[in-house]
């Protein structure tokens, strides 16, 4: 795949802003694990891509866990006694506790409070809260509103179902050369959260879309599936495959000025935790690189003991550690089409590092070639400064011995990727280097 391909491609003017008008087209869905608002956003999606949506009945057993019922909502409110809408979900979807189970009655304060959820360090925001395998009802508003309340008689209203129905994923796959996948994936359950996670559902979309565009050794697989319960379904429905999956990459929370932040596969030091750290730490000296541990995204079901992908998730901040972390303040006006974008360059750039990670031989190990008369290196002596490309040639020359990668040289010289590769290309040229996996069977 020529360099410029993929590296070009992706470098489509305005790409943020189209990115961000994805995010504020999906914002005011009602989303959650199942149900119509997960359809609509995959609809949506499926304008940009061609996405297979998948469904999977409610009951069907998913390793330990059953996938649940569907659940719905069309309406939610409290009204006082003089029958004012105080609290309304038509205003903002994060006032109904996801799931809640359908409510209709009267209530006195005393009561009503029992079902309130609040952030008295944050008085105007409104908190995120499910309940998701809990029968319950509730609703979210800010502390300043709950402050507000008098003795009253109110009626609450949620206008919800929860049925047997589906679980509902959607799926991209673009063939490359080869069978041997890198896998992309974004939780799509929460609703009217702009970081967390419509940054990754968008990003995606137009990564997938892009992706179109170039010849890509691998082949991509693009993952668009509510948190936890959606990836555990693919898991159980595609273990025939998941050991074609060479890389993979959660995404959230990529829209915010934060980070980078980097999580480590279980592996630890996978290629894809290796590239993702290299471009990570070119991107921002202040760049956060992160263990592995089972508590986050759904990197925890692709890394669990029984798969142990190599899967890590980036963030710009990490999830929990910003104050608007699941709160109604995670709004449009939290993300930019400038982080947007600079979220997939650093992702376009790892993608660039695993498509081209080649390992070398050497064609003339023995001392250093004469690269002067094959016009690859200056004719003067003791020149005051050397030239990047030609010091990256030697680096290339006396590493390419069939142990060690593109990445693993550009870790060690401190040379970047780009460049190696570029000089790699050079030196293929003038018979000077092979790719291994080309060399003649016997050779060495």
């Amino acid at each position: 795949m020529p360099v410029s391909d993929f590296d070009s491609s992706i470098k489509a003017e305005n790409i943020g802003g189209e990115i961000y008008r994805l995010a504020e087209e999906l914002y005011p869905i009602c989303r959650s694990i199942t149900g119509n608002g997960v359809r609509k956003t995959l609809n949506i999606i499926s304008k940009h891509i061609s996405l297979e949506i998948k469904e999977v009945a409610t009951g069907t057993q998913v390793f330990d866990w059953t996938v649940p019922r569907e659940w719905n909502i069309y309406d939610a409110f409290i009204k006082n006694g003089k029958g004012e809408r105080i609290i309304d979900f038509n205003r903002h979807n994060l006032h109904v506790l996801n799931y809640s189970i359908p409510i209709h009655k009267k209530v006195t304060l005393e009561e009503l409070k029992n079902h309130l959820y609040t952030l008295p360090d944050h008085p105007d925001w409104i908190p995120y809260r499910t309940s998701y395998y809990d029968d319950k009802w509730g609703f979210c508003l800010t502390h300043n509103q709950l402050e507000n309340l008098e003795e009253d008689t109110y009626e609450v209203y949620i206008d919800s179902s929860h049925n047997d129905g589906y679980l509902t994923y959607g799926e991209f796959c673009l063939k490359g050369e080869i069978e041997d996948e890198i896998l992309l994936s974004a939780h799509i359950c929460h609703p009217s959260l702009a970081n967390d996670n419509l940054s990754g559902i968008a990003l995606l979309t137009f990564l997938a879309k892009l992706l179109q565009k170039i010849r890509h050794r691998y082949t991509y697989r693009i993952l668009f599936a509510p948190g936890t319960i959606g990836a555990i379904t693919w898991l159980a429905h595609n273990e025939n495959i998941v050991n074609k999956i060479k890389h993979g990459l959660v995404i959230s929370c990529v829209g915010d000025s934060g980070g980078p932040t980097y999580k480590r596969s279980r592996i630890g030091n996978a290629d894809i935790d290796r590239a993702m750290e290299y471009v990570v730490n070119r991107f921002n000296q202040q760049a956060v690189i992160e263990d592995f541990s089972p508590y986050g995204y759904d990197e925890r079901q692709y890394c669990s003991p029984g798969f142990n992908l190599p899967v890590g998730l980036l963030q710009r901040s990490k999830y929990g550690k910003f104050p608007q972390y699941h709160t109604s303040a995670d709004d449009l006006s939290f993300i930019t089409p400038e982080n947007l974008a600079e979220s997939l360059n650093i992702v376009k750039q790892a993608l660039y590092i695993l498509e081209h990670n080649e390992t070398y031989i050497n064609l003339n190990p023995k001392c250093e070639p004469q690269l002067g008369r094959r016009g690859l290196y200056k004719t003067i002596g003791a020149n005051q400064g050397r030239d990047d490309r030609q010091t990256a040639m030697l680096w290339m020359l006396n590493l390419s011995d069939g142990t060690n990668t593109l990445l693993d040289i550009a870790e060690r010289s401190g040379i970047d990727f780009s460049t190696l590769l570029e000089v790699a290309a050079l030196l293929e040229k003038n018979l000077l280097l092979r790719k291994q996996d080309l060399l003649p069977k016997g050779s060495s």
